[in-house]
């Protein structure tokens, strides 16, 4: 227990003495992780997205007048049994009527040309959501069949594929882009923590010399630059967690603006806070400690 209490004692006279260093180490690998969580944000509001565009997708099918509600009700069984259909609504005759009405309440000639009619012209309708925006076309290649032709008089489908294929091109130039920061940082970092091992290293060639002519273990003399490696992951990562929750909290609110839903990035990282910096800290330290162990095995040869 004594030695290692001693080499936290020596771990930190070990940054104290490299401190511009320690700093430059700590300010490289904050860069890092914001490189990578501005990643994983960007993935996360990207799905968010295209959710949201995906909810907006469906065919409507237009019944005629003379459709029966036995009709109806048969072709929504034989809709409702493909396993891509996750909803089938069905707007009634007074429905439908309804809505129109309200689209075209400012449209006076139209209002009053329905009314001359004197009959509601309009059938039911059906407004069908799928899994997938792919599904849609095989629900639409299903209904043309000829015992449909005089049921149903229109199929409209909405489609939003290009608004999802822009999405994902944004992204995926977007995520190129800092994917390249990231790795860029992670290559300074790397650099950087093995000049400042390899320079506490040198600075204490003397002591390491006595250390070693008295018996000290290995493990007395590499513990403080082991431990070193833990202090960085443990600051950079607290850092990092704590300049994104500050600037998630800017980002929410051009987030509410754009997502109907009560959909927050702040809440997404609060929720998954353990896997999302738990998984950092340990590339973190995978990467100090092999960098400063690479410095030690070239450096300790005293």
């Amino acid at each position: 227990m004594a030695l290692f209490v001693r080499s936290i004692k020596y771990a930190f006279q070990d940054i104290g003495r490299n401190f511009g260093m320690s700093f430059m180490t700590v300010f490289i690998l904050v860069l890092m992780l914001l490189s990578v969580n501005t990643l994983w944000s960007v993935d996360v509001v990207t799905n968010e997205a295209i959710k949201l565009v995906k909810e907006q997708i469906n065919v409507s099918v237009y019944f005629s007048a003379d459709a029966t509600d036995k009709n109806v009700e048969d072709i929504q069984k034989y809709v409702k049994s493909f396993p891509e259909v996750i909803d089938f609504t069905l707007l009634n005759r007074e429905q439908v009527l309804e809505s129109f009405r309200q689209r075209h309440s400012l449209n006076g000639e139209v209002l009053q040309a329905l009314d001359e009619l004197g009959d509601n012209p309009f059938g039911p309708t059906a407004i069908i959501k799928t899994r997938e925006p792919n599904d849609y076309q095989k629900i639409i290649t299903a209904l043309d069949l000829p015992e449909y032709n005089n049921l149903i008089e229109a199929k409209s489908f909405d489609e939003n594929r290009e608004a999802i294929d822009k999405i994902h091109n944004i992204t995926k130039r977007l995520e190129t882009m800092v994917l390249g920061l990231a790795v860029l940082f992670a290559i300074i970092s790397f650099l950087v923590i093995f000049n400042t091992v390899r320079v506490a290293i040198q600075g204490q060639r003397m002591e390491i010399s006595i250390k070693r002519l008295v018996g000290a273990s290995n493990w007395f003399i590499r513990g403080p630059y082991v431990l070193e490696s833990l202090v960085f992951t443990v600051v950079s990562v607290a850092l990092t967690a704590g300049v994104v929750f500050w600037g998630l909290n800017f980002v929410d609110k051009y987030l509410a603006v754009v997502f109907p839903s009560a959909f927050s990035l702040t809440n997404y990282y609060f929720s998954h806070i353990l896997s999302i910096f738990g998984v950092q800290a340990v590339a973190v330290l995978l990467l100090t400690i092999l960098s400063s162990g690479l410095a030690m095995r070239r450096q300790l040869k005293v």
